[in-house]
């Protein structure tokens, strides 16, 4: 027989917290809420990455806005792949309805509308601050992965990158790496050949296939420079409330090839650049990346290693990763081991296969004795999630099917004019919208290769002028000695003799 004095004491006492702590809401049982037992998550724990899954319109964004602009208020920055386009909301505070004074008197919890410090950034044309990255960055073994290379193109493309090193080529962009490719094989085969061996120009055109594939998703537009800083991302207002930058990505909804390779570099340059935190207060940056299964759908197995590599590592700098997907089952098993918060809205049950799935995903959460974790899953309503998370010590707090609190911010996106003046204030703005196209690889290696030509023009010309004139004195040597030849004739024949004999005869006389 369900006790409620037992079940609040157990939900609270499972998620008590002695630090900080983000407040989602509180325990339902049977549609009943019950206040006492607050739904708290800790804030040192937000780096153990987490888990948003749920079908469409179940309130999957909600939660998420209601996360990030809690972190922020925190003074956590936050990062947020914004794939549908609906969470510039954050930037203002909400009208306050009365269902959300509803939802929060059932709660017991006051509600305060506020709005959030947001930048907007843009990986391809949408307008916001640009998020470019060099090649050199990439350097040749995330490159390889990304354009899925096999182990001989692997290391030719380390060959690449190792040429350029020694002769200060810099890659910036795709144009340069298509080029010095072209160039290993073609003009500097020679000069490659005595420094680095034999390079296959089969094995440089599939590079440069692979490469115009990542071309077509428009990847030209993520490589040059200037280069995103990721120290940028880091960015607090005058209140201490950490910025949420929003990359707004509503036009590579069906790129997912380009989605990843921003994805995958910009978690490396992460880890590349943040020191060792260890165990804080608070993680230093949290990433939210809505549609995660953009990432996964069409990721090679050494993509997908390299991602749950970088997940498993990435906690030690103080870097939260939250997923964001309809099914627990989008995102790979090994990574769905990786994430202590997890936020379950309801699944449907339309056809035999998902009702497989909302079996698979209810093996996700700890067993309860107040939960048919199967069935609860199917009747959650709007804004109401299964929850479980770490306490402060990295325990599995209790599942709690929960009503969520309402965002502080707009539940609404931005008119376009709230967007652009948001966009045109940007302190950003005019350190990365400026596209530079400084001398690279591709200008130095095109300009050797002119002035390589001119030379051998110019050799070519200087052996056709020999020719011509050698042809030339051959033909006037010719007709000199039949001149010559000619007058010999022309003096010793008898005509002429006896003309001259007769001439001194008439003399004489």
């Amino acid at each position: 027989m369900f006790n409620k004095q037992h079940f609040t004491e157990d939900i609270t006492s499972g998620y008590q917290t002695k630090g900080d702590y983000i407040y989602l809401g509180a325990a339902m049982q049977d549609g009943e809420v019950y206040p006492d037992a607050a739904v708290k998550i800790p804030l040192k724990t937000l780096n153990r990455h987490g888990l948003i899954a749920g079908a469409t319109g179940t309130g999957k964004s909600k939660t998420l806005q209601i996360l990030a602009e809690n972190l922020s208020k925190k003074g956590v920055p936050v990062l947020l792949m914004d794939v549908k386009g609906d969470m510039s909301g954050l930037a203002k505070p909400s009208a306050g309805e009365t269902f959300i004074q509803a939802r929060h008197d059932k709660l017991k919890f006051p509600f305060k509308a506020s709005a959030s410090p947001v930048e907007i950034l843009s990986l391809s044309e949408e307008k916001g601050v640009r998020l470019r990255a060099t090649v050199s960055e990439f350097g040749p073994v995330l490159l390889s992965r990304i354009l899925e290379l096999s182990p001989t193109q692997s290391g030719i493309l380390s060959v690449i990158f190792k040429y350029c090193d020694d002769n200060h080529l810099p890659l910036l962009d795709l144009k340069d790496l298509k080029k010095i490719l072209q160039y290993a094989t073609e003009d500097g085969k020679e000069e490659f050949e005595k420094s680095y061996g034999r390079i296959s120009s089969a094995s440089t055109g599939a590079i440069l296939r692979k490469i115009v594939t990542l071309e077509q998703q428009r990847a030209d537009l993520f490589f040059g420079e200037r280069s995103f800083d990721v120290e940028d991302l880091l960015r607090k207002n005058s209140d201490g409330h950490g910025y949420i930058n929003i990359l707004r990505l509503t036009d590579i909804q069906d790129r997912p090839k380009l989605f990843s390779t921003f994805m995958l570099s910009l978690l490396a340059e992460v880890y590349n650049s943040f020191p060792e935190q260890g165990d804080s207060d608070k993680p230093k940056l949290v990433l939210f990346i809505d549609e995660a299964h953009l990432i996964f759908d069409q990721a090679s197995d050494a993509l997908l290693n390299q991602i749950e590599s970088i997940v498993k590592l990435i906690r030690s700098k103080g870097v939260g990763l939250f997923f964001v997907t309809q099914n627990p089952a989008d995102v790979p098993a090994d990574v769905l081991g990786q994430l202590g918060l997890k936020i379950q809205h309801a699944l449907r049950a339309f056809t035999a296969k998902d009702r497989k799935a909302i079996k698979l995903a209810a093996e996700n959460y700890p067993i309860s004795e107040y939960y048919d974790t199967k069935n609860e899953l199917t009747t959650l309503g709007i804004g109401e999630a299964l929850v479980t998370a770490l306490d402060e010590k990295g325990r599995p707090t209790p599942l709690a099917a929960t009503m969520l609190r309402a965002p502080m911010s707009r539940m609404d996106i931005l008119s376009p004019e709230e967007l652009k003046e948001l966009i045109e204030t940007s302190a950003l703005k005019e350190k990365y919208n400026e596209q530079i196209d400084r001398e690279s690889a591709y200008e130095i290696l095109t300009q050797k290769i002119e002035r390589a030509d001119q030379e051998r023009a110019r050799e070519k010309a200087a052996e056709e002028r020999k020719k011509i004139e050698k042809t030339t004195l051959g033909r006037r040597s010719r007709s000199g000695d039949g001149s010559q030849k000619a007058v010999i004739k022309a003096l010793t024949s008898a005509t002429f003799i006896r003309g001259v004999m007769g001439v001194l005869n008439k003399l004489l006389k």
